[in-house]
């Protein structure tokens, strides 16, 4: 059997090669590191260690790479594979989009019947293969399109494993932490497959999708903003903190009862799955740093993502929203100026104030009763941490209105 996976960045060689390698799968990385590519080649195998105490280490072997910019090559490669599976990042998905599009033209151009092709975009994000299709199928003509809707499929999937930013000396290195879980619909599929190992074939994936949206995405930030507040540098550190830590638990309280309300999950269950997912943030054997977690937060705060999403769903429900509405404060409270879009947000704030903000980014309209509670709580957030460096903010006092701390630069 063979694969073909875009990206051979760290979740492409610390979750989703071992998955693939692991089912019999010869796996054919597609990047554009030329070290990378060349060692891939060369050696044909690479290491990949545990972060647990024991630094457990294995070894993924049958794989092999392409250079992202030999088009053709990659091309046939996708022509004569079972499976394509990507780990790019969805900005990133229409890059490939033509590429994959050859070689589905490639695979209906062999004689006989073309076997069933599986692409699947293991991406963070909802519906990232359907996306991919979308790009895919813009590259095709219509009578092209007709016969590959016979024989390709792109399954949406849920993928879940952390792998923070690393440096080794071997540049086929990685770590990654012990969890991970990869979900797939049945629905999606077509024709004959063979199950891959390790994945776990579902037969709805919203459920699983909200689950590690609102969980292990939205705990995952909350514990950053909330830790930039407190001068924390890495999520180990900020967990670390009893306050912190009690915050995103109330976080995930919030989340969780809208989940189970919504999909029936057993409360118990969720509840083991809320502490794991704690555990998971806490895990000392590696550091995450506080930058890379909260990074891009006008995406995190946009309407459908992991902070304002459940925030609304929650308040709608009529569920408890008090910790999601100081995540989001916090949030908004992150500045960085080596990220562009914390650079962006805060330059919205100081123009335009917090008010327009929360409406346009955050898709909250100032009628809604969580607008004025975000707004307010933003503001008590200010006054907390005014005395905190690199805030903004030093020069707030109490007395201040809202449009002051708003235009405060």
């Amino acid at each position: 059997m063979k694969a073909v996976h875009f990206g051979a960045g760290n979740i492409g060689r610390g979750f989703i090669g071992p998955v693939l390698s692991r089912s019999g799968y010869n796996v054919c990385f597609v990047g554009r590191n030329k070290r990378k590519i060349a060692e891939l080649q060369k050696r044909g195998q690479y290491p990949v260690t545990l972060a647990n105490e024991n630094r457990d280490k294995f070894i993924v072997d049958n794989v092999t790479a392409i250079n992202l910019n030999d088009t053709e090559k990659v091309a046939e490669a996708i022509a004569d594979a079972e499976l394509v599976t990507t780990a790019v990042g969805v900005s990133a998905l229409k890059d490939i989009a033509g590429t994959i599009a050859r070689g589905i033209e490639l695979r209906l151009s062999q004689s006989g019947t073309p076997q069933p092709l599986h692409i699947i975009a293991c991406e963070n994000g909802i519906g990232g293969s359907q996306r991919l299709r979308k790009s895919v199928y813009r590259h095709l003509r219509p009578d092209v399109i007709k016969r590959a809707d016979r024989i390709v499929a792109f399954p949406n999937t849920m993928v879940d494993r952390i792998v923070p930013v690393q440096k080794h000396a071997d540049p086929l290195a990685v770590m990654v932490e012990p969890f991970s879980e990869w979900i797939v619909p049945r629905s999606g599929m077509i024709g004959d497959y063979n199950e891959i190992e390790g994945v776990r074939y579902v037969d709805s994936l919203d459920p699983y999708l909200e689950r590690k949206l609102f969980t292990v995405n939205t705990g995952h930030c909350s514990a950053a903003y909330f830790g930039y507040l407190e001068g924390y540098t890495s999520l180990q550190e900020a967990m670390s903190d009893p306050v912190i830590r009690s915050r995103v638990y109330g976080v995930l309280q919030e989340t969780g009862a809208m989940l189970v309300h919504l999909y029936g999950f057993d409360p118990a269950q969720h509840e083991k799955y809320i502490k794991k997912m704690m555990e998971r943030f806490a895990n000392r054997n590696f550091k995450d740093k506080v930058s890379r977690v909260a990074r891009s937060p006008l995406r995190k705060l946009s309407p459908n993502e992991r902070l304002v999403r459940p925030a609304l769903k929650a308040h709608e429900l009529g569920f408890e929203t008090s910790h999601l509405v100081s995540a989001i404060a916090s949030a908004l409270l992150y500045e960085n100026n080596d990220d562009p879009e914390a650079v962006s947000l805060q330059m919205a704030i100081r123009s335009s104030g917090i008010e327009k903000v929360v409406s346009d980014e955050l898709g909250i309209p100032a009628e809604h009763p969580l607008h004025s509670r975000i707004v307010e709580e933003y503001f008590n957030t200010c006054v907390k941490y005014q005395h905190k460096a690199g805030l903004g903010f030093e020069t707030l006092t109490d007395s201040l209105s809202p449009s002051a701390i708003s235009d405060n630069p």
